[in-house]
């Protein structure tokens, strides 16, 4: 991915976006449920920053080869 400015909003809908700065297109869309925002107690907005800046993070790790996945066995996401 190109280098640029990535900016994190929420939409009208109350989604909450990453895109690019001079894009309206969205890289990710968070879409929280009303049970979780009832939850974080109108947090969300926070949780979705830090979610998304370590995805962020992450994925440079990943470009820059920082990362070795097992490619034996299944892949369990938690």
């Amino acid at each position: 991915m190109p280098t640029s400015f990535l900016e994190i909003v929420e939409l009208p809908d109350g989604r909450i976006a990453l895109r690019r700065a001079e894009d309206e297109e969205a890289l990710v869309i968070l879409d929280f449920s009303a049970d979780a925002k009832a939850f974080l107690q109108g947090h969300h907005v926070e949780v979705a920053k830090a979610m998304l800046s370590v995805g962020v993070q992450m994925a440079g790790r990943l470009a820059e080869g920082d990362f070795e996945r097992d490619e034996e066995g299944p892949r369990v996401l938690h």
